[in-house]
């Protein structure tokens, strides 16, 4: 009974901390005063950051010097491109692209 109350509990407080955390830039930024042209540099810039920083970390173990020399890598990642320039669409680009990376190495490689 006591260790059920603990992991309650300590579900009760994550969950506060997190909604706490989600609503804070809400109430600091809000209507009333201007946003800092450093807020407003990282969000223009941060997310095309991040999803740099997210194709170097997945390409980063893939083998080009053996077969299939990283071609279901290659032919998802493209998928994506497309996908997401013809759709303008990032859940859709990006669940697609798994899709076709997890048929490709399933199926074809």
């Amino acid at each position: 009974m006591q260790n059920n109350t603990y992991v309650l509990l300590s579900i009760l407080v994550m969950a506060i901390v997190t909604a706490l955390l989600r609503c804070l830039p809400f109430f600091v930024f809000s209507g009333k005063r201007s946003t800092s042209p450093f807020v407003t540099y990282l969000g223009r810039y941060l997310p095309y950051a991040m999803m740099g920083m997210l194709v170097v970390y997945c390409y980063k173990s893939v083998s080009f010097d053996a077969a299939p020399f990283a071609l279901p890598e290659l032919i998802a990642g493209a998928a994506v491109v497309l996908l997401h320039v013809w759709k303008r669409n990032s859940l859709l680009s990006i669940g697609l692209g798994t899709a076709c990376y997890m048929l490709l190495i399933r199926f074809v490689f």
